[in-house]
Protein backbone atom coordinates (compact mmCIF):
# COMPACT_ATOMS: atom_id res chain seq x y z
CA UNK A 1 0.00 0.00 0.00
CA UNK A 2 1.32 3.25 -0.94
CA UNK A 3 1.76 6.53 1.90
CA UNK A 4 0.13 9.58 0.36
CA UNK A 5 3.08 12.18 -0.20
CA UNK A 6 2.82 14.93 2.00
CA UNK A 7 4.56 17.94 0.56
CA UNK A 8 6.23 20.21 2.67
CA UNK A 9 4.45 23.12 2.68
CA UNK A 10 1.58 21.39 4.14
CA UNK A 11 3.52 19.28 6.90
CA UNK A 12 1.94 19.89 10.37
CA UNK A 13 3.92 22.44 12.63
CA UNK A 14 5.94 19.84 14.75
CA UNK A 15 7.20 17.92 11.65
CA UNK A 16 8.56 21.50 9.87
CA UNK A 17 10.27 22.31 12.66
CA UNK A 18 12.10 18.81 12.97
CA UNK A 19 12.53 19.93 9.22
CA UNK A 20 14.45 23.07 10.44
CA UNK A 21 16.25 22.05 12.60
CA UNK A 22 17.77 19.07 10.95
CA UNK A 23 18.49 21.70 7.60
CA UNK A 24 19.86 24.10 10.16
CA UNK A 25 22.45 22.23 11.87
CA UNK A 26 23.62 20.36 8.35
CA UNK A 27 24.17 23.85 6.73
CA UNK A 28 25.45 25.14 9.95
CA UNK A 29 27.95 22.18 9.56
CA UNK A 30 28.77 22.89 6.27
CA UNK A 31 29.37 26.53 5.83
CA UNK A 32 31.72 26.52 9.33
CA UNK A 33 34.21 24.32 7.72
CA UNK A 34 34.75 25.88 5.03
CA UNK A 35 32.93 29.77 4.05
CA UNK A 36 35.49 32.61 4.96
CA UNK A 37 32.38 35.09 5.58
CA UNK A 38 31.25 33.09 8.24
CA UNK A 39 34.20 31.59 9.77
CA UNK A 40 35.40 35.27 10.30
CA UNK A 41 31.64 36.86 11.63
CA UNK A 42 31.23 34.15 13.88
CA UNK A 43 34.49 34.23 15.65
CA UNK A 44 34.51 37.86 16.23
CA UNK A 45 31.00 37.04 17.64
CA UNK A 46 32.56 34.28 19.92
CA UNK A 47 30.22 32.33 19.25
CA UNK A 48 30.34 28.22 19.10
CA UNK A 49 27.85 27.01 15.94
CA UNK A 50 28.34 23.32 17.72
CA UNK A 51 25.94 25.13 20.42
CA UNK A 52 23.03 25.28 18.23
CA UNK A 53 21.06 22.24 19.39
CA UNK A 54 17.35 24.13 19.14
CA UNK A 55 15.33 26.48 16.54
CA UNK A 56 15.78 28.89 19.51
CA UNK A 57 19.62 28.39 19.63
CA UNK A 58 19.89 30.04 16.76
CA UNK A 59 19.18 33.59 18.61
CA UNK A 60 23.36 32.77 20.06
CA UNK A 61 24.15 34.10 16.41
CA UNK A 62 25.14 37.49 15.51
CA UNK A 63 22.28 39.41 12.69
CA UNK A 64 24.13 39.97 9.47
CA UNK A 65 23.47 43.14 7.31
CA UNK A 66 23.21 44.07 3.58
CA UNK A 67 25.99 46.45 4.30
CA UNK A 68 28.55 44.06 5.59
CA UNK A 69 27.85 42.22 2.34
CA UNK A 70 28.31 45.24 0.26
CA UNK A 71 31.39 45.97 2.22
CA UNK A 72 32.74 42.08 1.92
CA UNK A 73 31.71 42.48 -2.10
CA UNK A 74 33.56 45.67 -2.41
CA UNK A 75 36.74 44.09 -0.44
CA UNK A 76 37.10 40.76 -1.99
CA UNK A 77 35.43 41.67 -5.58
CA UNK A 78 33.91 40.33 -7.39
CA UNK A 79 32.32 37.63 -5.77
CA UNK A 80 32.88 38.28 -1.15
CA UNK A 81 34.02 35.40 0.52
CA UNK A 82 30.18 33.73 1.06
CA UNK A 83 31.08 30.82 -1.09
CA UNK A 84 31.67 27.81 0.57
CA UNK A 85 32.67 25.73 -2.50
CA UNK A 86 35.43 26.62 -4.76
CA UNK A 87 34.26 29.64 -7.28
CA UNK A 88 34.46 26.33 -10.06
CA UNK A 89 31.88 24.34 -8.42
CA UNK A 90 29.47 27.51 -9.15
CA UNK A 91 26.97 27.24 -12.09
CA UNK A 92 25.04 30.79 -11.95
CA UNK A 93 25.29 34.11 -11.46
CA UNK A 94 23.15 36.67 -10.61
CA UNK A 95 22.96 40.11 -9.39
CA UNK A 96 21.56 42.74 -7.12
CA UNK A 97 19.89 46.00 -8.44
CA UNK A 98 21.83 48.03 -6.53
CA UNK A 99 19.03 50.23 -5.23
CA UNK A 100 20.15 50.09 -2.04
CA UNK A 101 23.60 50.68 -2.58
CA UNK A 102 26.42 49.02 -4.80
CA UNK A 103 25.09 46.18 -6.25
CA UNK A 104 26.42 42.70 -5.35
CA UNK A 105 27.39 39.39 -7.36
CA UNK A 106 25.67 36.00 -5.80
CA UNK A 107 26.83 32.75 -7.28
CA UNK A 108 24.80 29.13 -7.15
CA UNK A 109 25.75 26.52 -7.19
CA UNK A 110 23.38 23.38 -9.26
CA UNK A 111 22.19 22.20 -6.12
CA UNK A 112 21.23 25.84 -4.48
CA UNK A 113 19.79 26.77 -7.67
CA UNK A 114 17.84 23.39 -7.85
CA UNK A 115 16.58 24.70 -4.40
CA UNK A 116 15.33 27.82 -5.79
CA UNK A 117 13.30 25.54 -8.51
CA UNK A 118 12.02 23.62 -5.29
CA UNK A 119 11.10 26.99 -3.79
CA UNK A 120 8.94 28.27 -6.60
CA UNK A 121 7.70 24.52 -7.19
CA UNK A 122 5.90 25.30 -3.60
CA UNK A 123 4.80 29.00 -4.57
CA UNK A 124 2.71 27.53 -7.76
CA UNK A 125 1.21 24.85 -6.02
CA UNK A 126 -0.06 27.72 -3.36
CA UNK A 127 -1.48 29.87 -5.62
CA UNK A 128 -3.54 27.01 -7.51
CA UNK A 129 -1.45 26.42 -10.56
CA UNK A 130 -1.19 22.94 -12.04
CA UNK A 131 1.63 20.95 -14.12
CA UNK A 132 -0.99 21.65 -17.14
CA UNK A 133 -0.96 25.23 -16.54
CA UNK A 134 0.91 27.46 -19.36
CA UNK A 135 2.84 30.34 -18.06
CA UNK A 136 4.07 33.44 -19.90
CA UNK A 137 7.11 35.40 -18.55
CA UNK A 138 7.63 38.68 -19.93
CA UNK A 139 10.60 40.31 -18.80
CA UNK A 140 14.22 40.88 -19.95
CA UNK A 141 16.91 37.95 -19.23
CA UNK A 142 19.67 40.13 -17.76
CA UNK A 143 21.75 39.36 -14.73
CA UNK A 144 19.01 40.03 -12.41
CA UNK A 145 17.50 37.01 -10.74
CA UNK A 146 13.98 38.58 -11.56
CA UNK A 147 11.88 35.64 -12.79
CA UNK A 148 14.74 33.16 -14.12
CA UNK A 149 14.13 30.75 -11.31
CA UNK A 150 10.37 30.75 -11.78
CA UNK A 151 10.58 30.05 -15.47
CA UNK A 152 12.97 27.01 -14.48
CA UNK A 153 10.79 26.34 -11.57
CA UNK A 154 7.70 25.89 -13.99
CA UNK A 155 9.33 24.18 -16.81
CA UNK A 156 10.79 21.12 -13.98
CA UNK A 157 6.99 20.96 -13.21
CA UNK A 158 6.24 20.42 -16.75
CA UNK A 159 4.26 23.28 -17.53
CA UNK A 160 4.52 25.34 -20.72
CA UNK A 161 6.74 28.21 -20.33
CA UNK A 162 7.33 31.25 -22.67
CA UNK A 163 9.91 33.93 -22.49
CA UNK A 164 8.84 37.34 -23.62
CA UNK A 165 12.76 39.08 -23.36
CA UNK A 166 13.21 41.29 -26.53
CA UNK A 167 9.30 42.08 -27.28
CA UNK A 168 7.49 45.18 -27.08
CA UNK A 169 4.36 44.88 -25.87
CA UNK A 170 1.94 44.05 -28.34
CA UNK A 171 3.53 41.56 -29.80
CA UNK A 172 4.21 40.12 -25.80
CA UNK A 173 0.36 40.58 -25.91
CA UNK A 174 -0.55 38.43 -28.61
CA UNK A 175 1.85 35.68 -27.60
CA UNK A 176 -0.63 35.01 -24.58
CA UNK A 177 -3.66 35.31 -26.54
CA UNK A 178 -2.74 32.99 -29.19
CA UNK A 179 -0.90 30.44 -26.91
CA UNK A 180 -3.67 30.34 -24.45
CA UNK A 181 -1.36 31.21 -21.32
CA UNK A 182 -3.53 30.63 -18.51
CA UNK A 183 -0.77 32.54 -16.30
CA UNK A 184 1.50 35.43 -16.08
CA UNK A 185 4.50 36.67 -14.38
CA UNK A 186 5.47 39.93 -14.24
CA UNK A 187 5.94 43.51 -11.80
CA UNK A 188 2.73 45.04 -10.46
CA UNK A 189 3.74 48.07 -13.12
CA UNK A 190 4.31 46.42 -15.78
CA UNK A 191 1.30 44.15 -15.48
CA UNK A 192 -0.66 47.50 -15.48
CA UNK A 193 1.00 48.74 -18.55
CA UNK A 194 0.05 45.95 -20.61
CA UNK A 195 -3.44 46.42 -19.86
CA UNK A 196 -3.06 49.91 -21.05
CA UNK A 197 -1.63 48.39 -24.15
CA UNK A 198 -4.36 45.65 -24.43
CA UNK A 199 -7.23 48.73 -24.01
CA UNK A 200 -5.13 50.93 -26.57
CA UNK A 201 -5.36 47.78 -29.18
CA UNK A 202 -9.14 46.85 -28.47
CA UNK A 203 -8.19 43.71 -27.26
CA UNK A 204 -10.27 42.06 -23.80
CA UNK A 205 -7.90 40.63 -21.57
CA UNK A 206 -10.67 39.28 -19.37
CA UNK A 207 -12.12 37.38 -21.96
CA UNK A 208 -8.41 35.76 -22.31
CA UNK A 209 -7.08 32.42 -20.66
CA UNK A 210 -5.44 34.02 -17.85
CA UNK A 211 -6.78 33.21 -14.41
CA UNK A 212 -3.51 34.16 -12.35
CA UNK A 213 -1.25 36.52 -12.18
CA UNK A 214 1.93 36.16 -10.04
CA UNK A 215 3.58 39.99 -9.14
CA UNK A 216 7.09 41.35 -7.86
CA UNK A 217 9.97 43.00 -7.87
CA UNK A 218 7.52 45.61 -6.63
CA UNK A 219 5.19 47.24 -3.25
CA UNK A 220 2.30 47.29 -5.91
CA UNK A 221 1.10 43.48 -5.44
CA UNK A 222 -0.08 43.83 -1.83
CA UNK A 223 -1.32 46.92 -2.27
CA UNK A 224 -5.11 46.34 -2.32
CA UNK A 225 -5.92 49.29 -4.63
CA UNK A 226 -3.27 47.95 -7.18
CA UNK A 227 -4.12 44.57 -7.09
CA UNK A 228 -7.78 45.36 -7.65
CA UNK A 229 -6.76 47.22 -10.98
CA UNK A 230 -4.97 44.50 -12.54
CA UNK A 231 -7.34 41.99 -11.67
CA UNK A 232 -10.33 44.05 -13.30
CA UNK A 233 -7.99 44.67 -16.12
CA UNK A 234 -6.95 40.89 -16.93
CA UNK A 235 -9.57 39.49 -15.35
CA UNK A 236 -7.58 37.08 -13.10
CA UNK A 237 -6.45 36.55 -9.16
CA UNK A 238 -3.40 38.94 -8.62
CA UNK A 239 -0.63 37.18 -6.19
CA UNK A 240 1.82 38.77 -4.42
CA UNK A 241 5.45 37.24 -4.03
CA UNK A 242 7.95 38.10 -2.01
CA UNK A 243 11.58 37.23 -2.21
CA UNK A 244 15.30 38.82 -2.01
CA UNK A 245 18.52 37.78 -4.79
CA UNK A 246 20.68 36.98 -1.84
CA UNK A 247 17.84 34.94 -0.13
CA UNK A 248 16.13 33.14 -2.37
CA UNK A 249 11.98 32.71 -3.44
CA UNK A 250 10.36 32.66 0.35
CA UNK A 251 6.86 34.43 0.16
CA UNK A 252 3.77 33.95 -1.64
CA UNK A 253 0.07 35.47 -0.99
CA UNK A 254 -1.85 31.93 -0.89
CA UNK A 255 -4.66 30.99 -2.90
CA UNK A 256 -6.71 30.84 0.14
CA UNK A 257 -6.06 33.97 2.06
CA UNK A 258 -5.92 37.06 0.04
CA UNK A 259 -3.84 40.19 1.46
CA UNK A 260 -1.74 37.48 3.36
CA UNK A 261 1.49 36.63 2.75
CA UNK A 262 3.07 32.91 3.98
CA UNK A 263 6.85 32.32 4.36
CA UNK A 264 8.14 29.28 3.13
CA UNK A 265 9.05 28.41 6.43
CA UNK A 266 10.14 24.71 4.94
CA UNK A 267 13.28 26.12 3.34
CA UNK A 268 13.81 29.05 5.84
CA UNK A 269 13.69 30.29 9.26
CA UNK A 270 11.74 33.49 9.97
CA UNK A 271 11.96 36.00 12.66
CA UNK A 272 10.75 39.05 14.04
CA UNK A 273 12.27 41.49 15.92
CA UNK A 274 11.92 44.74 16.39
CA UNK A 275 13.70 47.31 14.37
CA UNK A 276 16.03 49.19 17.06
CA UNK A 277 16.26 46.61 19.74
CA UNK A 278 17.03 43.59 17.61
CA UNK A 279 14.67 41.61 20.11
CA UNK A 280 12.15 39.67 18.98
CA UNK A 281 8.51 41.37 18.93
CA UNK A 282 5.46 39.68 20.37
CA UNK A 283 2.97 37.71 18.05
CA UNK A 284 0.92 40.01 16.28
CA UNK A 285 3.81 43.19 16.82
CA UNK A 286 5.21 44.80 14.07
CA UNK A 287 8.55 44.21 13.60
CA UNK A 288 11.58 43.78 11.11
CA UNK A 289 11.36 40.14 8.83
CA UNK A 290 14.71 37.88 9.42
CA UNK A 291 15.26 35.68 7.61
CA UNK A 292 18.02 32.55 7.72
CA UNK A 293 17.73 30.02 4.49
CA UNK A 294 18.43 26.89 4.46
CA UNK A 295 18.79 25.55 1.38
CA UNK A 296 21.36 27.79 -0.60
CA UNK A 297 24.65 26.26 0.83
CA UNK A 298 26.89 27.52 -1.47
CA UNK A 299 25.59 31.02 -0.22
CA UNK A 300 23.88 30.97 2.50
CA UNK A 301 22.52 33.75 4.82
CA UNK A 302 21.84 33.30 8.38
CA UNK A 303 20.16 35.61 10.65
CA UNK A 304 19.57 38.40 7.49
CA UNK A 305 18.16 41.60 7.71
CA UNK A 306 15.95 42.05 4.89
CA UNK A 307 14.83 45.71 6.20
CA UNK A 308 11.34 44.42 5.43
CA UNK A 309 7.92 45.35 8.29
CA UNK A 310 5.57 42.85 8.69
CA UNK A 311 3.10 41.39 11.41
CA UNK A 312 2.30 38.00 12.12
CA UNK A 313 -1.45 37.01 11.25
CA UNK A 314 -1.71 34.73 14.69
CA UNK A 315 -5.21 33.32 13.57
CA UNK A 316 -5.58 30.21 11.85
CA UNK A 317 -5.07 30.13 8.11
CA UNK A 318 -8.14 28.90 5.56
CA UNK A 319 -5.41 26.99 4.17
CA UNK A 320 -4.85 24.83 6.83
CA UNK A 321 -1.04 25.23 6.77
CA UNK A 322 1.08 26.20 9.82
CA UNK A 323 3.32 28.63 7.80
CA UNK A 324 4.19 32.21 9.13
CA UNK A 325 1.44 34.00 7.50
CA UNK A 326 2.09 37.86 7.64
CA UNK A 327 -0.57 40.03 7.82
CA UNK A 328 -0.89 42.45 4.74
CA UNK A 329 1.97 41.08 3.20
CA UNK A 330 5.12 43.37 3.50
CA UNK A 331 3.72 46.93 5.30
CA UNK A 332 6.48 48.89 4.64
CA UNK A 333 11.17 49.38 4.54
CA UNK A 334 12.47 50.20 7.68
CA UNK A 335 14.75 52.31 5.31
CA UNK A 336 12.01 54.33 3.17
CA UNK A 337 9.99 55.61 6.42
CA UNK A 338 9.44 59.18 6.38
CA UNK A 339 7.71 61.04 9.07
CA UNK A 340 6.15 63.61 8.18
CA UNK A 341 3.69 66.15 10.93
CA UNK A 342 4.49 63.16 13.37
CA UNK A 343 3.10 60.46 11.54
CA UNK A 344 5.18 57.44 9.86
CA UNK A 345 4.57 57.62 6.00
CA UNK A 346 5.66 54.96 3.53
CA UNK A 347 5.69 54.94 -0.21
CA UNK A 348 3.57 52.03 -0.34
CA UNK A 349 0.46 54.00 1.61
CA UNK A 350 1.11 56.61 -1.21
CA UNK A 351 0.56 54.30 -3.69
CA UNK A 352 -2.61 52.60 -2.21
CA UNK A 353 -4.35 56.32 -2.55
CA UNK A 354 -3.24 57.24 -5.86
CA UNK A 355 -4.10 53.71 -7.75
CA UNK A 356 -7.73 54.73 -6.63
CA UNK A 357 -8.03 57.39 -9.20
CA UNK A 358 -8.20 55.89 -13.02
CA UNK A 359 -6.65 58.68 -14.62
CA UNK A 360 -3.65 58.24 -13.18
CA UNK A 361 -0.61 55.65 -14.83
CA UNK A 362 2.84 55.93 -14.04
CA UNK A 363 3.66 58.87 -11.44
CA UNK A 364 7.18 59.67 -9.55
CA UNK A 365 7.35 61.50 -5.59
CA UNK A 366 10.11 63.71 -5.41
Amino acid sequence: MNTPVTEPENLNREALQARQLQRLQHLLKEVSATNAFWQKKWEAADVDVNSIQTLSDLQKLPITTKSELVEDHLAYAPYGTNLTYPVDHYTRMHQTSGTTGSPMRWLDTKASWDWFGECWAQIYRMVGLYPEDRLYFPFSFGPFVGFWAAFEGATRRGNFCLAGGGMGSEARLQMILDNNITAVCCTPTYALRLAEVAEAENINLAASRVRALVVAGEPGGNIEATKLRIGQAWGARVFDHWGMTEIGALGIEPLESPGSLNILETECIAEIVNSETLEPVTPGEQGELIITNLGRLGSPLIRYRTGDLVSEDTSPCPSGRSLLRLKGGILGRADDMVIIRGNNVFPSSLEAILRTFDRIAEYRIE
